[in-house]
Formats: C-alpha cells, sequence, structure tokens
C-alpha cells in the first residue's frame, strides 16, 4: 500500500517562499500558497533572480524586468502582496555565504514560521537533470533557516538591525520526488492557473502549446496524480523538515 500524505502543518501564521526564478512557485506550489492565504496566513516570495537568462530571444536587459513584472502579477494573483529580489545573476547562482547571507537576512527580516523552497537534489526524482539554480538556492535555505537563528553566523546582520530568528519551525521543499505531506488544492487550483498564466511571456518562449492548455493541462495532472496519496484530493505535495 502506498503511505498516505499527512496533512501540512496549519498552526502558523507567516511563511517566506524561497526560490530561484519568477515562475518556480507557480509550478505546483501556488495553490498551497492560494488556500495558506485565503485562510489569512502572510505569505512573502523571495527570489533569488529576475529570470533574466530564461527567454532566449529577450536580451536580459529586456528581460528581466518584464519577467518581475509577470512574478508581481503572478503573486497576486493567490494572494501574495510581497516579492523581493536579491538580483543574483540568472543562471549562475552559487551556493555559498553570500547566498546563504541574502536568504537569511530575509528570513530574520519577515520572521516566518514556515520557509519554502523547491527541490534542491541533483534531479527530479532521477527522470530529468535539475537546474544548478535551484540546487543552490534551496540547499542554501535549508540552511539559512538555521543560520538565521544563530547571532554569530552572519553578526554583520545584526549590526544592521536584524535580529536574530530561531522560529522558523519548518522548511517545505516543494517538487520533491520523496514528498511527506500535502495540502489539498481543489479549491485554489482555478487560480493557480491562472497564476502560471501571468507568465505568458515565459510559457509561450517554453511550448507550442496554448498557454491555459498548457498550464491547466501541467497543474490538473500535476494534482491529481497527488490525490492516491492524499484521501483521493488533488494535491500540492511538499517534503517537510521540521527544525
Amino acid at each position: 500500500m502506498t503511505e498516505q500524505l499527512k496533512p501540512m502543518p496549519e498552526d502558523w501564521r507567516r511563511a517566506l517562499a524561497v526560490v530561484a526564478h519568477p515562475d518556480d512557485l507557480e509550478y505546483g506550489c501556488a495553490a498551497a500558497v492560494a488556500a495558506w492565504t485565503d485562510g489569512g496566513r502572510d505569505v512573502t516570495y523571495l527570489l533569488a533572480t529576475r529570470g533574466e537568462a530564461g527567454i532566449d530571444t529577450l536580451e536580459p536587459e529586456r528581460c528581466g524586468p518584464l519577467r518581475e513584472q509577470e512574478q508581481r502579477a503572478s503573486a497576486a494573483a493567490v494572494g501574495v502582496c510581497r516579492v523581493e529580489f536579491l538580483d543574483h545573476r540568472d543562471g549562475v547562482v552559487e551556493y555559498g555565504v553570500p547566498l546563504r547571507r541574502d536568504i537569511a537576512a530575509a528570513i530574520r527580516r519577515h520572521r516566518p514560521e514556515l520557509v519554502i523552497t523547491l527541490n534542491h537534489r541533483d534531479t527530479w526524482g532521477g527522470v530529468a537533470w535539475n537546474t544548478p539554480d535551484h540546487r543552490a538556492v534551496g540547499r542554501a535555505t535549508l540552511d539559512a533557516a538555521a543560520d538565521a537563528g544563530n547571532r554569530w553566523i552572519f553578526p554583520e546582520l545584526t549590526e544592521q538591525g536584524l535580529e536574530p530568528w530561531d522560529g522558523v519551525r519548518w522548511v517545505a521543499v516543494a517538487g520533491s520526488s520523496t514528498p511527506t505531506h500535502a495540502v489539498d488544492a481543489a479549491a485554489a487550483l482555478e487560480r493557480s492557473v491562472q497564476s502560471l498564466l501571468a507568465h505568458r511571456t515565459y510559457i509561450e518562449a517554453l511550448t507550442d502549446e496554448d498557454p491555459e492548455t498548457y498550464c491547466r493541462t501541467f497543474l490538473t495532472g500535476n494534482a491529481q496524480a497527488a490525490a492516491e496519496r492524499f484521501r483521493g484530493r488533488p494535491a500540492v505535495t511538499f517534503e517537510l523538515f521540521p527544525r
């Protein structure tokens, strides 16, 4: 028998979602975000890059501002009003101290109980190779959740007025091939489709399919695939790391 996924914890008020690019959260996580914001929870998005290297036919200086605009519209569709960018360079994000410090600073600033990131492993379940940016940002986020609570790591942040925050209770990894928990996506699935569809310029460059058909098929298929392990309900899955 396939092991059932547990419901995600609900006893929290603030979350920070940290990913590499515009659209990373929309490919499967936005329905959960919409459900959370509908329930009165506060979610902030933090993106390491502006996705400026993501469209072959657009130069980075034109692509970056466009993708930022699309990301803000995408976030608004699921009730997120704060979207921040770290301005690391798209495609060559490096795991290391500077990235950990930037994410730890954001955690100290926003004081989340739940931190969300994307698959940090080498592959997507052994089927396809993951990108360097996803791996770097996901791994740095897992580390920064601890860094943020230690006053002797990055003491310069304290000098800047960012006091240590040891209140992160979980890090949830979306897109994991070994999920442990899930959020019911039924009520918010349509909004997640609209959230992904807000990245229209990127999607039109990515596929020849009709953008709405592409978004709906992808998200609905993933949510339904999770239903077998979540009481028959379409779901967004996470691998949850308690702290």
